[in-house]
C-alpha cells in the first residue's frame, strides 16, 4: 500500500517526473512589435492612441472571426484586417492591397478604392461600439450589435485585425469578454494553437 501511495505521490504530486504543467494559452491584443513609430498602447494591450496603426498579435486563422472596438474619443481612425506588410505609419489605411478598413467617416476602404458605406445616420460616434466579423471572404460591421449590411471583400492572405488613429483619437480593442454577443457562428479570435 505504501508503495502505491508514493508511486502516486511520484507520478502526480509536486515535481513528479510524469508532471507536465499546462502553458497558459496567450491573450489576443495589440502587438507592440507591430505598431507605428508614433502609436501609443497602453490599457495592457487594448488601448491605443497617438498617430499610426497596430495589428493585433494573432491571425485570423479561424474560419468565422469577431472583434470590436469601442470608440473612447473621436477624431480620425479606422479598423479592420491588414496583412503583416501594411504601412503602420501611413493614415488612413486602406490605399493598397494590404488593408480593408472602415473609416471613421462611414467608408470602408480597400486598394484605395470604396468598397461600402455605412448609412449616413449609422456612422459611429464617441462611447459606440464597432463589431467586426471576417470569414476569410468577406468582411461585416455591426454598430452597437446591429448588423449594418456593409459587406466588404477583397483583401487575401493572411490577416490580423488592425486599428489606426490620429487627429486624437483613442480607441479600445475589445478580442473576448464582448459587449454585445457575436453573431451566429462567429467567435473569438483564436491561437493556432487553440483550433486544432
Amino acid at each position: 500500500m505504501a508503495a502505491m501511495f508514493a508511486c502516486c505521490l511520484g507520478c502526480c504530486g509536486d515535481g513528479g517526473s510524469g508532471h507536465i504543467p499546462l502553458k497558459e494559452m496567450p491573450t489576443v491584443q495589440l502587438d507592440t512589435h507591430h505598431m507605428g513609430t508614433d502609436v501609443v498602447i497602453v490599457k495592457s494591450g487594448r488601448r491605443i492612441c497617438g498617430t499610426g496603426g497596430c495589428l493585433a498579435n494573432a491571425p485570423l486563422h479561424q474560419n468565422k472571426s469577431y472583434f470590436e472596438f469601442k470608440i473612447q474619443s473621436t477624431g480620425v481612425w479606422g479598423i479592420g484586417v491588414a496583412t503583416q506588410k501594411v504601412n503602420l505609419n501611413q493614415v488612413p489605411m486602406g490605399r493598397d492591397t494590404n488593408s480593408l478598413v472602415l473609416r471613421h467617416d462611414g467608408s470602408v476602404y480597400h486598394n484605395n478604392e470604396e468598397k461600402n458605406r455605412l448609412p449616413a445616420n449609422s456612422l459611429p460616434q464617441e462611447g459606440d461600439i464597432v463589431g467586426i466579423t471576417y470569414d476569410h471572404v468577406e468582411l461585416n460591421l455591426y454598430l452597437n450589435g446591429k448588423n449594418m449590411h456593409c459587406p466588404a471583400s477583397g483583401i487575401r492572405g493572411t490577416v490580423y485585425p488592425v486599428v489606426y488613429v490620429d487627429d486624437s483619437a483613442i480607441l479600445d480593442c475589445q478580442f473576448s469578454d464582448f459587449y454585445h454577443t457575436a453573431p451566429q457562428g462567429f467567435e473569438k479570435i483564436l491561437f493556432e494553437q487553440q483550433i486544432f
